[in-house]
């Protein structure tokens, strides 16, 4: 009862914590400042910063859960992630809704010949399948693959990294901030497979030798 308390707290933290961004856009955009003078370009930009900074707490997750022993975080993850795949899909249709007009040839030309915009729409593209096969129903279907599926939100994240520092190449403070924390989170997973292998080839060798 008390866990279920617990997580119940956790959720809806995490619910609370999710919309506020978008919370803080509309009344940006309905009673502040309007995104100021190029609304555009602010709208983008608040749209890939807090699609890169929900993706990077989704990552955060695995290694905070067992750096601190908290394994009722895990619990959240897969919610902090639908959140992640909701502000990627929203800053992509204000890029082809309100900058592009749905103006599909210009749309899939920037595509093609920006770089930038290539390796944030490919971004997009390693989330969706995440998304598709995030209920409980795909992952009793996918098992072990389900695992080895979700891994690419390691990729995501990166692309997304490099996305943001190509947009924002005059201030890349945020994107090397972004950028340590994805790297630390990559070399705490190493180590900890690292450990796991070592453990299982100690163990195979144990049991082989009292076999012999």
């Amino acid at each position: 009862m008390v866990l279920k308390r617990h997580v119940l707290f956790l959720k809806t933290g995490v619910w609370i914590l999710g919309l506020t961004p978008l919370g803080w856009a509309v009344y940006r955009f309905f009673l502040g400042d309007g995104f100021g003078a190029n609304p555009i370009a602010e709208l983008q930009l608040w749209g890939g910063l807090t699609s890169l900074t929900t993706l990077l707490c989704a990552v955060g997750v695995t290694p905070v859960r067992r750096l601190t022993g908290w394994n009722g975080l895990q619990k959240a993850r897969r919610l902090i992630g639908l959140f992640a795949f909701f502000y990627v899909t929203l800053h992509f249709l204000i890029w082809i809704g309100v900058d592009q007009f749905f103006a599909w040839e210009y749309i899939v030309e920037d595509i093609a010949e920006r770089p930038y915009i290539l390796i944030g729409f490919s971004a997009f593209m390693l989330l969706i399948p995440l998304a598709i096969t995030s209920t409980r129903g795909w992952i009793r279907r996918l098992g072990r693959n389900w695992v080895r599926l979700h891994r690419l939100v390691y990729v995501a994240a990166l692309f997304g990294i490099i996305h943001y520092y190509w947009v924002t190449k005059a201030d890349d403070r945020w994107p090397t901030f972004a950028l340590i924390v994805w790297a630390v989170a990559m070399a705490l997973r190493t180590a900890w497979w690292l450990r796991r292998l070592r453990s299982v080839t100690r163990a195979r060798g144990a049991a082989a030798g009292a076999a012999a």
